[in-house]
């Protein structure tokens, strides 16, 4: 049973199963040395787990009802340190405030699904990256983002430009409470980074969005727009092997990359 009714307009499915805890902080390859940022403490049911393998937690939950209950539950690590609760909106959350610096910390989060994309952006665009994350999404968007499917797109290309996806486990909606109406999946983002230089990647994003902004058309026909250039932009196909009749789906980061360097004095 849960301790409080979840709401619905914060997205909220307390996750129940120990086992499935147990790998979320299994997947995040936590230390005592380590630092973990928790969004979405919930109940506490994760919270308990990554304490008992790292050496500080700071979890950010934003529903006020559940502040309280946390308190008086994690009281001892409260009082020692090693928890620190945090009431806000990880929207709002500044890692600077707590001394959190690039790859000093590794962040774990039962996400809300709607606010998966924004979140996405703020910590792998930050300058203070995590070293690693571990988020239970949708299953379907987790999905995405490996390109199990062996498509790429611009979600899946947003994430491989600063770290490395895999899925660690897909796991069933009766796992929650209340359960959901779709099943979820563990997601574990390793080596985060700036896989591209910092003064390309306006023109890396501005390529990736055209290239997939019309999918019956092929790559070529949707970049020309952007680059007004035919002759530039072929000679930048042929030196990043990319076939005429391409689409966006088909092409790698390594090649978004290749893109990128040779068109980057024309967009």
């Amino acid at each position: 049973m849960s301790i409080l009714r979840a709401k619905k307009t914060l997205g909220q499915h307390f996750l129940k199963s120990k086992s499935i805890l147990e790998k979320i902080v299994a997947a995040g390859k936590v230390t005592p040395e380590d630092t973990a940022l928790e969004i979405g403490p919930g109940e506490g049911n994760l919270t308990q787990k990554i304490l008992e393998k790292v050496g500080k937690v700071i979890a950010v939950e934003k529903d006020d009802r559940l502040i309280p209950y946390l308190r008086e539950k994690f009281t001892t690590d409260l009082s020692t340190g090693r928890l620190s609760l945090v009431h806000a909106d990880i929207l709002n959350f500044n890692p600077v405030d707590y001394k959190l610096k690039a790859k000093s910390y590794k962040l774990i989060a039962n996400l809300p699904y709607y606010i998966t994309g924004k979140f996405l952006r703020k910590f792998l665009t930050a300058d203070q990256k995590p070293s690693l994350a571990v988020l239970m999404l949708q299953k379907e968007v987790a999905e995405r983002i490996v390109a199990r499917n062996g498509k790429e797109s611009i979600l899946s290309l947003s994430v491989k430009a600063f770290g490395e996806p895999k899925l660690v486990a897909v796991v069933s909606k009766r796992y929650f409470s209340p359960q959901p109406k779709v099943d979820s999946a563990i997601l574990l983002i390793d080596r985060i980074s700036n896989k591209i230089p910092k003064e390309s990647e306006d023109v890396f994003f501005k390529l990736v969005k055209v290239g997939f902004s019309s999918k019956r058309k092929k790559l070529f026909n949707n970049i020309l727009p952007l680059t007004k250039d035919k002759e530039t932009l072929a000679r930048a196909f042929q030196t990043c092997e990319i076939e005429e009749n391409s689409r966006a789906e088909n092409l790698s980061l390594e090649t978004w990359m290749c893109l990128t360097q040779e068109l980057s004095s024309i967009v």
